[in-house]
């Protein structure tokens, strides 16, 4: 329930945003002629705002939308434009190779160097390529059924993996249940995946010992309720119990990247035996790819001679285009670098300590978290070890407030909870001006009962 003092917030905030968007206010009335909910894709309507900002441009870590106005970007679309947008060697890289065509259906020679890269930073020695991580994580878990022979996965409670149906699955009194989320979905898909609790090593060996979970699906850092970290030893004792029931350990890196250059996998030690990474890969351009360690990919050549020839349900033939590839090449070449990496750890770092000197000087019951150049604002203290922990805290009417406070002040964070990205361009003075803000939220907060 919405309190009167957000109330008279939500009230000032709406009215400044409309009078300042005026642009955006009637380019929302024409989109509405022709796309669903007025947007190109729902999600760009879940901002706190009355309606869409339509963005005009970015540039580094700042973006400018139709009406002129200026944000300091830490969204930075969600993860795509991580390392920054508009970024030149980019851009140059994508209109070289759309010169020379998009897509053949055949491999280019950006192929052979990008499979090396990828090795070489990730561990893993064998690869392929999907659209969206959405599509990597459905071909793994396809792939990690057709090896084992077993039928059920096993994934977190609070967990998103894209749209992959078998994971829209949650814990409700202790039992799966399919999310209300997957619309039109007509198959029990619980009656196949097995949901647990973060951090419960317990529960984890209990759900592992039949013998029946072909994989297990995790971030190493959950992020997408809210940032969780895992407590110490647990991502060791994951491995370790996935491999002692024979059970694959599937990695989905694509927030985790953050962590380093070669993610939570390189910086924990992980040692998954499928591994796979979307959205920043590409820098923006749709593209994903999954890789698998030597002994999967043996067995993998196994069940393909069992099947047979045919088609296989996994992959589309923009899959590994030679424009992705192009894009993915000079990511990893010339923006994913160490050096790139150093600036925005070092930032993420300035962001937490400036949210926690906010948190300490205004005695407010919550938290700041940090995984690499992620940074998340937790309306709890400590932070929750779980989801169910975590939905406590998701305080839909704070978070709207603050959400669309700091829009009219200039700091774009993600519409989803509190998460926020450094990029190697964010200035210090932009992390400053989110923490002022921050700082500004919590003192109109503070002649209420929150």
């Amino acid at each position: 329930m919405i309190g009167p003092v957000l109330a008279h917030i939500l009230d000032q905030e709406r009215t400044r945003f409309s009078a300042s968007h005026p642009t955006s206010a009637t380019l929302a009335l024409k989109t509405k002629d022709h796309w669903l909910g007025g947007v190109p894709m729902h999600w760009m309507g879940d901002w706190a705002t009355p309606f869409a900002i339509f963005a005009r441009s970015g540039h580094g870590a700042r973006l400018t939308d139709v009406d002129g106005l200026i944000y300091d970007d830490f969204c930075l679309a969600d993860t795509p434009s991580m390392f920054g947008h508009g970024l030149e060697v980019v851009a140059k890289a994508l209109a070289d190779q759309a010169s020379r065509g998009t897509g053949f259906m055949l491999p280019t020679e950006d192929a052979a160097e990008v499979g090396q890269l990828l090795s070489a930073r990730f561990g893993l020695p064998y690869w392929q390529t999907a659209n969206t991580a959405t599509d990597a994580n459905r071909a793994a878990i396809r792939w990690a059924r057709a090896v084992t022979g077993r039928s059920q996965i096993l994934v977190f409670d609070g967990c998103y993996h894209g749209a992959v149906d078998d994971t829209f699955v949650s814990l409700a009194s202790g039992k799966a249940a399919l999310k209300a989320g997957l619309v039109g979905q007509v198959h029990d898909v619980a009656a196949f995946t097995k949901v647990i609790d973060f951090n419960d090593l317990a529960a984890l060996e209990a759900a592992l010992a039949p013998g029946d979970v072909a994989c297990v699906l995790a971030e190493p850092v959950m992020t997408n309720c809210g940032m969780i970290v895992p407590d110490e030893g647990y991502l060791e004792g994951l491995r370790a119990l996935t491999r002692q029931y024979g059970t694959l350990l599937l990695i989905d890196e694509t927030h985790t990247i953050s962590t380093g250059p070669g993610g939570a996998t390189v910086a924990y030690g992980l040692e998954p035996d499928i591994f796979t990474l979307g959205k920043a890969i590409a820098g923006g351009v749709p593209a994903a790819v999954w890789g698998v360690t030597s002994d999967l990919a043996v067995r993998m050549a196994k069940a393909a001679q069992s099947i047979g020839p045919g088609y296989s349900g996994i992959g589309t033939t923009l899959s590994g285009n030679a424009l992705s590839l192009a894009a993915m090449k000079v990511m990893l070449t010339e923006v994913m670098t160490p050096k790139a990496y150093g600036l925005m750890l070092a930032g993420a770092e300035r962001l937490v300590a400036g949210l926690r000197r906010v948190i300490a000087a205004r005695r407010l019951a919550w938290s700041a978290v940090q995984v690499g150049a992620r940074v998340e604002l937790v309306f709890a203290n400590p932070p929750p070890r779980n989801a169910r922990q975590m939905r406590l805290a998701l305080d839909h009417g704070l978070l709207e407030a603050l959400h669309l406070f700091l829009i009219n002040r200039g700091v774009l964070i993600a519409p989803f909870h509190n998460m926020m990205l450094v990029s190697p361009h964010t200035e210090d003075a932009a992390i400053d001006r989110l923490v002022a803000a921050v700082d500004d939220f919590a003192a109109a907060l503070e002649s209420s009962d929150l």
